[in-house]
């Protein structure tokens, strides 16, 4: 037995809520300090508890049935923790309780799954996802200790309760060095990476059953921040005395009319700009994030900043389109770039691909099929949260829409009177 773990088992009653006499008899097993409760199903008068023996007092047919029950579980939890303790398996107060209700699935934690999709997709998701996921492991891993007081539960104990008390916790959460709590939308994201994982479980044979069958995500709409055409042309003409504000407002700018996010745009090279089936000047590369194919025929500002930076100094050295930045210093050049224009959004560099799928593009004219496939969407319903923010273009439509009803209102009054 491991020495260095301190156990007990305590057997108690809720005598506050005791009900027509009657309350529940509950067991407690206790770990290094961290605890579970178990409901026994079984109910007794509460004047007849002995706290002390911890037993039914009294010599009645039900009295002895009780504490017969009672030396039975005792025996079965103790016997589970013998058994996780002298395997050298991981000993909580979780799960024992798992082991005791027979619901051990093989030994499978929920932190064996979080290791094995770990090294599951070390090579094969985008840095930022990665990084994503482990923050989420980080979260839950509190929620582990802080709420439920163990470090690990076996796979067969998640269910709908844990779901729902998992996003009570992290919306409760204040994460260290943020102004706020987490939002509504990014619990949300933590909660849906859980169920990736859990689905991963499930596709294993490791669970028996998915406990997100019930479980339905509940986003709060969010419209996307872009520019108008007016804050662009103002970005793009401003001269900058900086050297490096003008390099990041050409970055952002490109972004803007290529729609290419950081991590692919930072990449690009000479290789990547060939001739299009038009005949013309085409970006083609795979999308980090998703390893999606994209294709953008040039149009003419970018390719106009893609011959500006041709033989810098700085991109030669990385043998990339443009001189290479951090995302973390591109967003800090923004903040000041977006004062020096008088631009009061939260200049962000993500904001371009935004911009470039709103007023260049959908703005336009340009379908949301056509947009979509620019902007590397392995999904429409991902593109379709643009459209419901360009009212400009709905006012245009239904203009248009106006104009011919009245024309054809006019004709038909026309031939009436004739």
């Amino acid at each position: 037995m491991q020495n260095s773990n301190t156990f007990s088992i305590l057997f108690w009653i809720y005598a506050s809520r005791a009900k027509n006499n009657q309350c529940k008899i509950y067991v407690r097993v206790t770990v290094n300090g961290k605890r579970t409760n178990l409901s026994l199903n079984r109910n007794i008068d509460p004047d007849l508890w002995d706290s002390v023996r911890q037993r039914v007092n009294g010599n009645s047919e039900i009295s002895r049935q009780i504490n017969a029950h009672l030396d039975l579980v005792h025996a079965q939890i103790l016997a589970a923790y013998n058994e996780l303790s002298f395997s050298g398996k991981l000993v909580t107060a979780e799960l024992i309780r798992a082991k005791f209700l027979n619901q051990t699935d093989d030994g499978k934690t929920l932190l064996d799954i979080l290791d094995y999709h770990t090294k599951k997709t070390e090579n094969t998701l985008a840095k930022g996802s990665i990084r994503n996921f482990g923050v989420s492991e980080k979260y839950l891993k509190k929620f582990l200790s802080q709420k439920l007081k163990t470090n690990n539960v076996y796979l067969s104990e998640l269910n709908y309760q844990f779901i729902c008390d998992y996003e009570s916790f992290l919306h409760g959460y204040w994460p260290k060095d943020h102004p706020n709590a987490m939002g509504n939308n990014t619990v949300m994201k933590h909660i849906q990476r859980l169920r990736k994982i859990t689905t991963l479980a499930y596709h294993l044979e490791w669970i028996e059953r998915d406990p997100f069958v019930r479980w339905k995500p509940a986003f709060e709409r969010n419209d996307r921040e872009f520019l108008s055409d007016h804050e662009l042309s103002d970005l793009v003409a401003y001269t900058f005395p900086i050297e490096r504000l003008e390099r990041a407002r050409d970055l952002f700018v490109f972004s803007c009319y290529t729609g290419i996010a950081y991590a692919d745009l930072i990449c690009l090279t000479k290789d990547n700009i060939v001739r299009g089936i038009d005949g013309d000047y085409w970006i083609m590369a795979k999308r980090t994030k998703t390893k999606t194919q994209f294709k953008i025929p040039l149009l003419p500002q970018a390719q106009e900043l893609i011959e500006k930076y041709d033989g810098h100094p700085m991109a030669r050295i990385t043998g990339t389109l443009f001189p290479s930045i951090t995302n973390q210093k591109l967003n800090l050049y923004l903040k000041e770039i977006a004062d020096a224009c008088g631009i009061t959004k939260n200049l962000t560099f993500h904001m371009a691909r935004h911009t470039f799928a709103t007023t260049v593009t959908l703005t336009n004219g340009v379908p949301i099929e056509t947009v979509s496939k620019l902007l590397g969407h392995t999904k429409l319903a991902t593109t379709q949260v643009y459209a419901r923010v360009i009212d400009r273009k709905v006012s245009e439509d239904m203009a248009t829409l106006r104009a011919k009803l009245n024309k054809a209102i006019a004709t038909k009054k026309k031939g009436n009177e004739s």
